[in-house]
């Protein structure tokens, strides 16, 4: 697949002397949905910074669709949307007034007709006319989106879009993200919700100490990094295994009420069946079982906590 965005050897070391980004090689596939994931100060919003043209690097280069972003700074900076995490509105405009204004900033020719498309998108219509200081926090993110798009950008930016917005709202958001990737538009978002990350995103990214620790199609990182557990349910507590009990991989719950076996399903043998003979010799009987497949917030743990330095 093409890359829209190149990123080499980013580094950024702001004047406190926090080093924010540590020689940072990307390329983002045009069409995709990228998730970035990270612990604060992680690097992911300087990273974002510096592809729109807020924030300059300190070394390395970035380029958009060919174009050098500082020396092609305009042609650069119109091909991209951004949806902040602050809520930074005009309080007194009007939204319909708001999303006007932000298409012109771009040098784009009025259309009513496509600002009244993204409004509907974004159930904002019935509030065309309303102050954006009368919405609510709900509200005023909607229009931030709905800023972010008003010049018809190629490439969307979304910076923590769903923080402190209500379960309808995401669904909404989540919905209209599929239509614009649907459309042809690049989005790279960064988020909290790791479960959202893992249902909406074709390849994430996890960002630490401002070096990107792995890039990964969703479904392979799973697949490579996940764990599947087998949680057998006890008959009767369980003090301990039995001295003799061979099985590697295999723990008995705090409890003492479930037995956890660990084990990788792409193995010809997962061991699952001299679990189950082991069992039935000594006399452990169970009375339910269960499987739990590692999630991507298990896995991102994981690697954020081995990158701790």
């Amino acid at each position: 697949m093409q890359s829209l965005i190149s990123i080499s050897d980013l580094s950024k070391t702001y004047a406190s002397g926090f080093v924010a980004l540590k020689n940072v090689n990307l390329d983002i596939r045009k069409g995709e949905i990228l998730a970035l994931l990270g612990p604060n100060g992680a690097g992911k919003t300087t990273l974002i910074s510096i592809i729109c043209g807020l924030v300059n690097p300190t070394s390395g280069t970035v380029r958009v669709d060919g174009h050098d972003i500082i020396k092609d700074f305009r042609k650069t900076r119109a091909m991209i949307g951004l949806v902040p995490q602050e809520l930074t509105t005009e309080v007194f405009a009007s939204v319909f007034t708001t999303m006007v204004y932000s298409r012109g900033l771009f040098g784009k020719k009025p259309s009513p007709q496509y600002i009244e498309k993204i409004l509907r998108a974004l159930s904002l219509w019935d509030k065309k006319d309303s102050p954006i200081n009368e919405l609510s926090g709900g509200m005023k993110r909607r229009v931030l989106i709905g800023k972010a798009l008003a010049h018809e950008p190629k490439i969307l930016f979304l910076d923590e879009p769903t923080a402190g917005v209500d379960v309808e709202l995401r669904k909404d958001m989540w919905t209209l993200i599929r239509q614009l990737q649907t459309d042809g538009v690049t989005i790279i978002l960064t988020t909290h919700y790791i479960e959202e990350a893992e249902e909406i995103a074709d390849r994430v990214g996890i960002i630490n100490h401002g070096e990107i620790i792995v890039i990964e199609e969703t479904s392979e990182l799973m697949r490579k990094l996940g764990k599947k557990q087998l949680i057998l349910e006890l008959h009767k507590k369980l003090e301990s295994l039995p001295a003799d009990f061979d099985i590697p991989n295999l723990e008995a719950s705090a409890d003492g009420m479930q037995l956890i076996y660990t084990y990788d399903i792409h193995m010809d043998r997962t061991g699952i069946t001299a679990l189950l003979s082991r069992l039935s010799e000594k006399g452990i009987r169970f009375r339910d079982l269960d499987t739990k497949q590692s999630s991507l917030e298990d896995i991102f743990v994981t690697l954020v906590g081995n990158n701790q330095s």
